[in-house]
């Protein structure tokens, strides 16, 4: 049995079942909306369509990141309990989560010195960053040693793969992602930004695709394209969607049909409260394993 215990943030975008069954503990971002604040707790304190129906009507939520003493909270008792500990976060490409996990990890090194603490930046987010905390419990689960698992971490995590598309641009414009004249015109014309994750963590827009059925297919080809062993792919396969599972179930289930040898169906989780601060309603992100992303 492994002496190690796995962390992370709600922004993995998770079911809190996966995080009991998995034995997964985290810590909660932040939600600021009408007037009051929220826990970013898996849709305990506000339920996913009543967040999402509050921005439709025009609410413009904010966000606040998880703090050192947050971290400290989160990690002191695992410590305490003569375990080590593996933590990965939000990318640092879009919150400087990583950096304050580091400095509560370095504070409690100093009062556990005989403790390993592992702070890994995922450089992913939503279920993407949950699809890598899924591959490490798995490894975890096979007795892979913390030490070995934080280098195959440090190794592989920039072969997920984010691919994300909007039927809705109001959040992107408003968050910058996409500028105003931009959104404007697309909106006008329907058009369908499609963005990715790049190497460093952030989300880059690549292309203006018209038309919500023919993004769908530019994402299955984008997999096409990346995935591990192309057609023959055979990993797992996330999605996650806001508020638009039909959009997703329909780019599940062209991604069933061209990839048959999937580990499994694709899981589609629902965007959390904090990710889809950023990104609204509307919004369908895809994640694989496949080639390194490289720019």
């Amino acid at each position: 049995m492994t002496n190690y215990c796995i962390t992370c943030c709600t922004t993995a975008d998770l079911p809190e079942e996966i995080f009991r069954a998995k034995n997964v503990q985290f810590a909660c971002f932040h939600v600021q909306l009408d007037g009051r604040d929220y826990l970013d707790d898996l849709g305990q304190s506000i339920s996913f369509p009543e967040f999402y129906a509050k921005i439709a009507a025009g609410a413009s939520p904010t966000t606040s990141q998880v703090n050192v003493e947050e971290y400290v909270a989160l990690f002191e008792p695992i410590l305490q309990q003569g375990k080590d500990i593996l933590h990965l976060t939000l990318s640092s490409g879009i919150s400087g989560t990583y950096t304050s996990a580091c400095i509560a990890r370095d504070d409690l090194l100093e009062r556990y010195p005989e403790r390993k603490l592992y702070v890994v930046d995922s450089l992913g987010a939503s279920s993407g960053y949950g699809l890598l905390v899924d591959a490490a419990c798995d490894k975890r689960d096979s007795g892979m040693p913390l030490d070995e698992l934080y280098q195959w971490l440090q190794q592989n995590k920039l072969r997920l793969h984010h691919w994300f598309f909007s039927t809705d641009l109001t959040s992107y414009i408003r968050g910058g992602r996409i500028s105003k004249t931009s959104g404007m015109v697309g909106t006008l014309l329907g058009i369908c930004p499609l963005l990715n994750m790049n190497k460093e963590g952030r989300l880059i827009p690549r292309k203006k695709i018209r038309g919500k059925k023919q993004v769908m297919q530019e994402m299955v080809k984008m997999m096409e394209q990346h995935a591990a062993n192309g057609l023959q792919y055979s990993e797992k396969c996330f999605l996650s969607e806001s508020a638009c599972m039909e959009d997703a179930r329909a780019v599940a289930d062209m991604i069933e049909a061209h990839f048959p040898k999937l580990n499994g169906k694709v899981q589609i989780n629902s965007i959390g409260t904090v990710i889809g601060a950023h990104t609204g309603p509307g919004t369908v992100a895809l994640f694989f394993w496949g080639d390194p992303r490289t720019d």
